[in-house]
């Protein structure tokens, strides 16, 4: 990571509509969203399917403009995208032409690092995500959990200060979404940074969080904050047996399947 100090996200009264070109139709995706991230927090969003969910990841990554509010990081206003936040996209997003290594490599080298710095950085951090051996794979090559260790390894090469994850394991069987988790959360808990992440999974967002933002539908804003308060280090087959995991499912299920619809507090 970088020597910047951690970044902190501020949002509020966030506000996204969308026209349609055709028709002059506006959509209201997000409305009144408020919601604060600490430093190295790992914070899930979860609620219901058109929430916004993904439209405000893509906002806090400089991808999506807003049409009203506030978003802020280091007390900055987000204007575009930055290297100070990287993106984990839910389809990998490799380039297929490019081996894993080169994948790595891809941002490495428009920063103007050395050829034998980007080499040995890729290699590390291929090495961390239990790829090692695999460097000059093509994504053709690798199955689906692989392609996203590489594409986990390319965001993480990059020492961005907060990670954007937009429901990074949705596309893999449960066995490999359960190792990703542990993987994600070990290097978490090993290199802390601020992590946004994305989810439809309750069972995922408990495992995963420091605290789960719970949007209400559409228009999506911020209506619950739920602290997960489950010891660490979190292993998946440990966590399933403390009493409070199967609480704070319960709690989060029951928020969603309930289409909440004001903002009600802190848990």
């Amino acid at each position: 990571m970088s020597d910047a100090a951690p970044a902190g996200v501020v949002v509020g009264d966030l506000e996204k509509v969308y026209v349609d070109p055709r028709t002059a139709e506006e959509v209201v995706a997000i409305r009144g969203l408020d919601l604060t991230i600490e430093p190295n927090e790992f914070v899930s969003i979860i609620g219901p399917s058109g929430c916004g969910k993904t439209t405000f990841l893509h906002m806090l990554a400089g991808l999506r403009k807003a049409t009203g509010g506030r978003m802020l990081v280091h007390g900055k206003p987000i204007t575009r995208p930055g290297a100070d936040r990287g993106m984990v996209f839910q389809d990998y997003a490799l380039l297929p032409w490019k081996t894993a290594r080169e994948n790595v490599e891809f941002g490495l080298k428009i920063k103007g690092l050395p050829a034998a710095e980007r080499t040995a950085t890729a290699d590390r951090y291929l090495r961390q995500v239990g790829l090692d051996g695999f460097q000059n794979k093509y994504p053709r090559e690798l199955s689906g959990g692989m392609q996203q260790r590489v594409a986990l390894a390319r965001a993480l090469a990059n020492t961005p200060e907060i990670l954007l994850m937009d429901e990074p394991f949705a596309s893999v069987d449960a066995l490999t979404r359960i190792s990703l988790q542990e993987l994600l959360m070990q290097l978490w808990e090993s290199e802390p940074r601020t992590i946004v992440f994305v989810t439809h999974s309750v069972e995922e967002a408990v495992f995963l969080s420091s605290k789960v933002a719970v949007f209400s539908a559409r228009p999506g804003r911020c209506a619950r904050i739920v602290p997960i308060d489950l010891p660490r280090p979190r292993r998946w087959a440990a966590l399933q047996a403390h009493p409070r995991t199967a609480e704070l499912r319960q709690e989060l299920l029951a928020l969603v399947q309930g289409g909440i619809a004001a903002p009600v507090g802190v848990a």
